[in-house]
Parts: structure tokens; C-alpha cells; sequence
């Protein structure tokens, strides 16, 4: 019986060849789109799960507690040691700082200076309890001894080539002279922890003279047991921090986050060295938008077969005279459902390897096209066949296995009323959805266009930053800023720790005669730093030009929502005493406009430049005037090699700098727009199917209106309104579902666009264009066929 309910299913779709090709195709487009996004959001979950200890390892987060809140993944470097001695849960703890806070090491290996942007200096516990794979040479122990190192695979092979690299040396910054004593496996892809090179924590000044003020340090925690009592341990953290910390210094709290969290549930925590973040909601609103696009295709094929149903129906109701059950009509619709959705399966399987590479580029990830033939993935595809395959043919088997064979034989045939309701319910359905995309996509570009242009208060266009963490030495670094200023298309040129776009040292400044404070970026700079910036002068003067050896002065500029805080006018603010973790010799030297040193994301925090010495000027800052890029960067180059010849020249320009930091916005508009019009694509599918079906049923009317005079233009009209009027309503659905949904998605940034009537104006303009071009060619095809043949049928 299955088997002749095969052949009569294969049958069917060779019989109904446009019917059969519109269904197979959407349901293909649907299932690719979807085996793509399970495929990425189960990479995004399996981050981390390769680890034995996965649930027993823990990272401390810092929170502060005063202005704005936020929670900072580093902690300070006295946390670890605490901890581990006096909890009994914790079995073990460690801490990792990426060199320079960040910054890019210049490591010289045989005779060659390379840039590496994953030097970590850690404790051993950090490898043991990450299950760091030793593949040649000594393993953790090493980082229990001062000036060793390990190496990754790769890395090992980039610095030496097929030369056993144990025992070799290497010079990190032109400072610190360590040995090879071993090299790790890489770490997968799907690891939270990555670095190339891990030096020992100890080397630091971090380790000699613990501390509970500097938190820049990521530190991890292994419980002797899974899932530990994490509200009983973070009371007891709580409590050895007011042993060490007087509660009026107390400016944060801790609390803990299990390893498995880490990935997706890290984007908005400040500071992380962790690169490989995810984000929660980001997968939320993929698996979303895969259903939804499954949905919407499963619609497509309810769509077609109801709307066939007065034909399919006469075939139930000679089945039914003949003998067959509901049961078995049942069944044989299933399996024709089953039989397409394993053809679209095929097709989308095919579909989805042809994409992979696609997303990879337009995602920014690395997915490979062999997952796609794992275990998961083949469980998955079964699922999701059967699924689809259900819902798909629930309808159809259930609507159409009710037919009374009298109802159905009889020639008032049945017009199928219900049908037709549902039938223009799913369209308005699926084009709500799709609308709902659109305007999603038209915001998302419009925010991100105006984050591109809006005035940041500074100017980074033709503004160089050089790292100079790798050369030591006053007169070096002088003798690099002077021979930079003899270069002819170079206007200004000024060191300093950081600029606009990264990361600078984060203080705390208080309010003078009260308890208030507020967060502060400090940057140790030089006078010029603000006029490569460009920045605007309110009050005062910019930092002195020079600085007396010995002098205890802290010069300090600030911007304008710094004074704002203190409460006072620039003017006023001029040669006043600041208490901002600068020493009692902190006064304001000069106040300039404020300028978006960060994201968008964010408001405009307090900001400091500064003649301090507690930090490194670790960048050149040059601003150029616009030549030959090419021409600049290579001069560039080789002034900086005459002087600092065994540093690797690395720089970044700032504008570019400034692109990165919505990185993550601009490819989710990418895939927003590439899945969208997927989904539209599936609908009009629909559209179209259903267009032909109707243009179809309609062929005798429409042989009539013609003999008597209709045009084609009317007779376009007559078929295209119906689809046109559920369109309509699908706007006035899908209008208020986009504003509500894109208006939580703005509220993440500080500065953003206000929804506007033209992007639903847009948005219907567009959903009505597609559903006229679509419905529109059936409906001049049908009304430009001759009347006579459409008159001469039965």
C-alpha cells in the first residue's frame, strides 16, 4: 500500500510540474537557509564544551557599584591568590593579563621581528585546569620559572619554520629575553581561551605587589566540584573583600560566571581579552528568523494545496467511493508531502553547501562544509523532515480527508470557503513577516550610516597611530617623533598611552566636598596629541610643550563632561586641584569639547589627557595630509625602520579603527539583509504559485470578459487586487510589529535615529512592488491568451 501511495505521489508531482517546482524550491530555499543557521548557532554552543572541567571552571566578573554600572571581566591581581586560599570549594585559581593591557607584542625570533597579538602572560593553573595539550617539551611547570615561554604549533612554526624551536630565545619588546621550553596543541576553534605565546604571570609587577585597585586581570576559578554553590561562594568573596577593602573603597563587587556562559553571554561586559564573543541574542534572533523562514515555506505548500483542493478533493472523493479510509487518505498525503520534502531536502542540502562559504564571508566566521555531513547534523535533518514534512501536510491530510464523496461529486462543486480564509490568512502571514524584515533592515542601515557620519567631536581621517611599545628610550621615541615631522605631507605629530576608539587607563575622579566619584579615561599624552585629534579648546591651554625632570605637576585637560560633574564652568574649572588617582598634584591645565572616545553604544563619559608618567606613551599619532596612500604608508615604513630597526612597524589608521567597533552591527545587517530577502523570495514563491493557480481557475471567466470587451490592463487589475487588498493588510499588521521590535534594538545605543513614516513608506512601497511583478506576470499571461481556447474546454 505505501508503495503504490509513492507512486501515486511521484505521479501527482510530475502531473503538476509548476505546482511541484514552486513547492520544492521554496521548501529548499527554507530548509538550506535553515541547515545554514543551525549549523552556525550550533558551533556558537558548542564553545567551551571540549574542556573536562567545563562545569567546575568559573571567572571572576568585577561590578561596579557607583554611576554607571557596568561588569568588567578583569579583576585585580590579588583576587586569585585570595580566593584559592581561603575558600575550600575552589580547588585551584589563575590569572591572565594579555601583554600591555592589550597592546601588540614586537617578539624578534631568529633575527626576525614579529607582531603578536596573543601574548599572554598567565599563571600554570590556567593551563591545567584548560587542559592546555603539550605536544613537545615541558607543559604548565614552565610557568612556574621567570623568562620561559610556550609556544602553539603554529606559532612555533611562523617564528622558526621546521627548526626544533625548543631552547631558542626570543625578545619580547626589546626587553624581556625568555627560552623555549614547549609547544601546545592550538586551541579549536571554538574555545574561548586563545593565545599563540603564554609567558609567566610572575615576570609581572602584578604578581610581586598584589593588589585590589588595578582590575586587569582575568581570573578563572576551579571548583573541586560541578556546579557549586555559586550564592554561597560569592558571600564568602564578599566577605574577604571587606577584610581587604575599607567599604568606602569599595567601588565594585564580584560575582562569578560559569565557563559555558562565557561566549554567548559576554558582549556587553567591558575590557575582555577574551576576542572569540558571541552573543545571546544574536542567536535568539537567527533561530528566530531560520523558523521563520521554515514557516513560511511550509505555508507556501499549505498554500498551493488548498488552493488545489476543488481538484484534489474530486480525487478523495473517488478514493473514498471506492473504498479508501480517512486513514488512508491520510496517510497518501503525508506521503506526498514527505516525497517533496525529501526532494527539497536533497535540493537544500545542495543549496546549503553552494552557501556556506557565502555566510562565512558575509558572517565573518569559519564554518566548515564537513560539519555539515556530522552526526548532529544528519540527526538534525531527519528532524527537521519530519517536522516539516508534519506541519506541511497537516492540513492538506486533515482538510481534505473530511470531503464527503457526495459533497465532492456532485457538480455545485464546493468552493471551499474555509479554505479560502486560511488560505489568505497565511498569505497575510507570511508577507507580515517578510515586512517586518524589511523595515528591520532599512534601520539597521540607516543607524549605521548614521554612526558613519555623525560629528564625533574629533577628526580621524588621515590620522596614523604607530605602536612604539617596542622601542625603549627617551631619545629613541624623540628621534622617531623628529624624524616623522620632517616628512613633508606630515602636519603634526604626538605620542601618547592610547587614542579615541581603544582602551585607556580607567580611573575614578571625585567630586570635591562630597562622597560623589565618576569613572575616568586617562590618557598619558603630549601637547600635540590634541591638535592631531583636532580637538576643540574651550578653556585654558592644552598640556605644557616640555616637562622638568622631577616635577611632581600633573597637568591635566579635560573634557567638558568632566567639569559638567565637578560642577563647575571651563572657565572655572582652570587651575583647580583634581583628586582623580593622579597624585595630590593633579590640576586642570585646560578644557576641551567633548568627543566620542568610544562607541556609540555609549554616552560621552568623562575623559583625561595627561602629563603623568605612570603610563607608557605606547603610539605615535600622525596626521598626514591626503597624498598617495600607498606612497604615505611606505614612507612611513621606512623612517620608522631607520630608527627602530628591530621593531615590526604595525600601525592603524583611526577612522578604520573606528569601523571595528560596529563590526558586529554591520554583519548583522549583512545577514539580516541576506536572510530577508530569502524570505521574501519564499513568499513571492508562494505568490507566485498561487497567482498561476487562480489565473487557472479563472481561465473561463476571463475568456468572457475578454469577448466582451475587457482589457488587459482591467483583467490585470481583476487578479492582481485580491493579492494586493492582503498585502494591505499585512502592512497594517507588520507596521507596528517592526516599530516595536527595531525600537528595542535602537535603545542599545547612546546615539541613534529616529524611526521615521518613510521607512514604512519604503518598506509598502517595496512589499506591494514585489507582489504586483509577481502575481502580475501570471495575470498579463493569462489575460493576453485567447478567449477561444479558454472558451473551448469541457
Amino acid at each position: 500500500m505505501i508503495r503504490s501511495y509513492i507512486k501515486i505521489a511521484w505521479r501527482s508531482l510530475k502531473t503538476n510540474r509548476l505546482f511541484s517546482i514552486v513547492n520544492i524550491l521554496g521548501l529548499s530555499i527554507g530548509l538550506a537557509t535553515t541547515l545554514v543557521l543551525f549549523l552556525f548557532i550550533l558551533h556558537e554552543r558548542s564553545f567551551d564544551s571540549m574542556y573536562a572541567n567545563k562545569d567546575k571552571i568559573y571567572r571572576v566578573l568585577l561590578n561596579t557599584t557607583e554611576d554607571d554600572l557596568e561588569t568588567w571581566t578583569g579583576s585585580p591581581s590579588a583576587v586569585a591568590l585570595e580566593l584559592e586560599a581561603n575558600i575550600p570549594d575552589i580547588a585551584e585559581a589563575g590569572r591572565l593579563l594579555k601583554h600591555d593591557f592589550g597592546g601588540t607584542a614586537f617578539i624578534k625570533a631568529s633575527n626576525e621581528v614579529f607582531t603578536e597579538k596573543k601574548l599572554f602572560w598567565s599563571d600554570a593553573s590556567v593551563l591545567d585546569m584548560f587542559d592546555v595539550e603539550i605536544v613537545k617539551g615541558e607543559g604548565s611547570e614552565v610557568l612556574k620559572t621567570p623568562n620561559t615561554v610556550l609556544l602553539s604549533e603554529s606559532t612555533a612554526k611562523r617564528y622558526f619554520g621546521n627548526e626544533n624551536p625548543i631552547g631558542k630565545t626570543l625578545t619580547i619588546d626589546d626587553v624581556d629575553v625568555v627560552e623555549v621550553r614547549g609547544i601546545f596543541k592550538d586551541f579549536p576553534e571554538n574555545s574561548s581561551l586563545d593565545f599563540n605565546v603564554v609567558a609567566p604571570f610572575l615576570m609581572q609587577n602584578a604578581a610581586k605587589n598584589p593588589t585590589w585597585d588595578n582590575a586587569s586581570f582575568e581570573t578563572f576559578l576551579r571548583f573541586n566540584s560541578a556546579s557549586p554553590n555559586v550564592a554561597n561562594v560569592e558571600a564568602k568573596i564578599q566577605d574577604i573583600l571587606d577584610k581587604n577593602v575599607k567599604k568606602d573603597d569599595q567601588w565594585y563587587n564580584f560575582s562569578l560566571q560559569p565557563l559555558e556562559e562565557i561566549h554567548l553571554y559576554s558582549s556587553t561586559y567591558k575590557d575582555s581579552y577574551i576576542e572569540r564573543n558571541g552573543d545571546i541574542n544574536q542567536i535568539r534572533n537567527l533561530t528566530a528568523l531560520a523558523i521563520l523562514i521554515l514557516i513560511i515555506a511550509c505555508i507556501n505548500y499549505m498554500n498551493l494545496i488548498t488552493a488545489r483542493s476543488q481538484k484534489r478533493a474530486t480525487d478523495v472523493g473517488i478514493n473514498k467511493t471506492l473504498g479508501a479510509s480517512v486513514r488512508d487518505i491520510i496517510v497518501r498525503f503525508y506521503i506526498e508531502t514527505g516525497l517533496i520534502t525529501a526532494i527539497a531536502m536533497i535540493l537544500g542540502g545542495v543549496l546549503a553547501v553552494v552557501a556556506l562559504p557565502v555566510f562565512n564571508d558575509i558572517a565573518g566566521k569559519e564554518l566548515d562544509i564537513s560539519s555539515l555531513f556530522s552526526i548532529e547534523i544528519i540527526i538534525f535533518l531527519v528532524l527537521i523532515w519530519f517536522v516539516t514534512s508534519l506541519i506541511s501536510g497537516s492540513y492538506p491530510a486533515l482538510y481534505l480527508s473530511r470531503f464527503s464523496p457526495k459533497e465532492v461529486l456532485k457538480p455545485s462543486t464546493n468552493k471551499g470557503g474555509v479554505a479560502s480564509v486560511i488560505r489568505k490568512g497565511l498569505v497575510v502571514v507570511q508577507f507580515s513577516a517578510s515586512v517586518v524584515l524589511i523595515i528591520g533592515v532599512i534601520v539597521i542601515h540607516q543607524q549605521l550610516e548614521y554612526i558613519q557620519n555623525k560629528s564625533l567631536g574629533y577628526n580621524p581621517e588621515n590620522v596614523m597611530a604607530i605602536s612604539t611599545s617596542a622601542i625603549r628610550g627617551g631619545q629613541a621615541n624623540q628621534a622617531l617623533v623628529n624624524a616623522f615631522k620632517k616628512l613633508p605631507n606630515v602636519s603634526v605629530v604626538g605620542r601618547s598611552q592610547g587614542y579615541p576608539g581603544m582602551g585607556v587607563s580607567g580611573r575614578s575622579i571625585n567630586k570635591p566636598n562630597t562622597d560623589e566619584t565618576m569613572g575616568i579615561s586617562t590618557n598619558t599624552s603630549e601637547r600635540e596629541v590634541a591638535d592631531v585629534l583636532q580637538l576643540k579648546l574651550l578653556a585654558g591651554q592644552l598640556l605644557p610643550k616640555n616637562k622638568q625632570a622631577g616635577d611632581t605637576l600633573v597637568e591635566v585637560v579635560v573634557n567638558k563632561t568632566t567639569v559638567d560633574f565637578l560642577g563647575l564652568s571651563p572657565e572655572e574649572a582652570i587651575g583647580k586641584k583634581v583628586a582623580m588617582q593622579l597624585g595630590n598634584n593633579a590640576y586642570i591645565h585646560g578644557v576641551v569639547e567633548d568627543f566620542n572616545f568610544a562607541s556609540l553604544h555609549n554616552p560621552i563619559g568623562a575623559y583625561a589627557f595627561h602629563n603623568s608618567n605612570r603610563e607608557p606613551k605606547s603610539y605615535l599619532l600622525i596626521r598626514f595630509t591626503n597624498e598617495v596612500l600607498s606612497e604615505t604608508i611606505s614612507n612611513f615604513e621606512n623612517t620608522f625602520k631607520n630608527i627602530a630597526p628591530n621593531s615590526a612597524f604595525e600601525y592603524t589608521f583611526l577612522d578604520k579603527n573606528l569601523e571595528l567597533l560596529y563590526e558586529k552591527e554591520q554583519r548583522t545587517a549583512n545577514v539580516g539583509l541576506l536572510f530577508s530577502i530569502l524570505a521574501v523570495i519564499v513568499a513571492c514563491l508562494g505568490l507566485f504559485g498561487l497567482a498561476a493557480y487562480m489565473a487557472e481557475q479563472r481561465h473561463k471567466e476571463i475568456g468572457i470578459r475578454k469577448v466582451f470587451g475587457a482589457s488587459v490592463p482591467r483583467i490585470v487589475q481583476l487578479l492582481s487586487m485580491d493579492f494586493m487588498r492582503l498585502v494591505l493588510i499585512s502592512l497594517v499588521i507588520s507596521f507596528p510589529l517592526a516599530f516595536y521590535f527595531m525600537n528595542q534594538w535602537l535603545q542599545d545605543f547612546a546615539y541613534r535615529v529616529t524611526i521615521s513614516w518613510t521607512v514604512f513608506a519604503i518598506a509598502g512601497a517595496l512589499a506591494l512592488m514585489i507582489t504586483f511583478v509577481t502575481v502580475g506576470y501570471q495575470a498579463v499571461k493569462a489575460a493576453v491568451a485567447n478567449p477561444i481556447k479558454s472558451l473551448r474546454t469541457e
